[in-house]
């Protein structure tokens, strides 16, 4: 069963949907792009979940029957449509399956929407960062800021020009945007902190800060403002399994208190959040994805 506005609290969308298949066309691809060599867009049709969703917020993917489930934040969605976007990046074998569908699949299972969605309100200008993977949960966040009334600011980032997309996306709700690549293949060479550690000792005014990326990425973003008084919200991005709190692979620690990233979060302070910890939980199983991935690219035609 979806979550309910109407009947539940708005801030916290605990309940799920699971519909594998059971009614026609739910969870069918409408759409792939691929944005860079290893990331690609699904468009997927899922009322339920496009009528409920806000930014900030996830779903938990199964591609087929022998996958593991995967957390996915929603990249963008379209209520009248009735669809999902979802952006994922081939790291282990369920991204590489997922990857694989075509227009007109369907994926078997998706539960959502989870975890708490984005505080969105007119705090005045707002710094939205999106590195790497991270500039597609950004977008809707940052959408949404501005409709709500905020200057935006954004800046996104990857290691090199071919990692970067949405672009186009970003720019059509920033007042500013700024690109940065550690390589400097395009734009500004320097990290997503080069341009925001330059807008506060240009005594630009900065209500919020929100970013969104790798740990070590949001590590630095929350040592940047950490003695700014500018507030900072990180959206993590911990091992996870059901979703729902129940099998605790998830915990954090922030604050000195462990949390739940998918029943907790997955946003939280930047400047309370244990990014070690969460960075070596977060290795875990980063040998066996080197694996799969590497199984794959060995197979005839890849």
């Amino acid at each position: 069963m979806a979550f309910n506005p109407d009947t539940q609290d708005s801030a916290h969308t605990g309940a799920c949907m699971d519909t594998p298949g059971s009614r026609a066309g739910m969870n069918r691809v409408l759409e792939r792009k691929e944005l860079t060599p290893d990331t690609f867009e699904l468009r997927l049709e899922n009322p339920d979940i496009a009528k409920f969703c806000h930014p900030g917020q996830f779903v938990i993917v199964r591609g087929d029957e022998v996958s593991e489930r995967i957390p996915l934040t929603i990249a963008d969605f379209d209520r009248d449509a009735g669809t999902i976007t979802l952006v994922i990046q081939k790291v282990g074998d369920a991204t590489i399956r997922l990857g694989a569908l075509k227009n007109g699949d369907q994926i078997r299972d998706i539960a959502g929407p989870l975890g708490h969605h984005t505080e969105i309100a007119n705090f005045g200008t707002v710094v939205v960062i999106g590195g790497g993977l991270g500039i597609a949960p950004a977008y809707p966040i940052q959408r949404e800021m501005k409709a709500a009334g905020n200057r935006l600011i954004s800046i996104i980032g990857a290691r090199t020009n071919n990692l970067l997309f949405w672009e186009e996306k970003m720019r059509s709700c920033s007042d500013d945007l700024f690109i940065t690549t550690d390589d400097g293949s395009t734009r500004e060479k320097g990290f997503v902190t080069t341009i925001l550690k330059r807008l506060i000792d240009f005594r630009v005014k900065i209500d919020r800060v929100i970013a969104i990326g790798p740990p070590i990425m949001m590590k630095a973003v929350a040592d940047t403002t950490r003695n700014t008084g500018i507030k900072t919200v990180v959206s993590l991005n911990p091992i996870m399994v059901d979703g729902t709190g129940m099998c605790g692979g998830c915990r954090i620690n922030v604050g000195g208190k462990t949390k739940f990233a998918c029943v907790d979060g997955p946003e939280f302070d930047a400047h309370e959040t244990d990014f070690d910890l969460l960075i070596s939980r977060l290795a875990t199983y980063s040998e066996v994805e080197a694996r799969a991935k590497e199984q794959h690219d060995r197979q005839p035609g890849k």
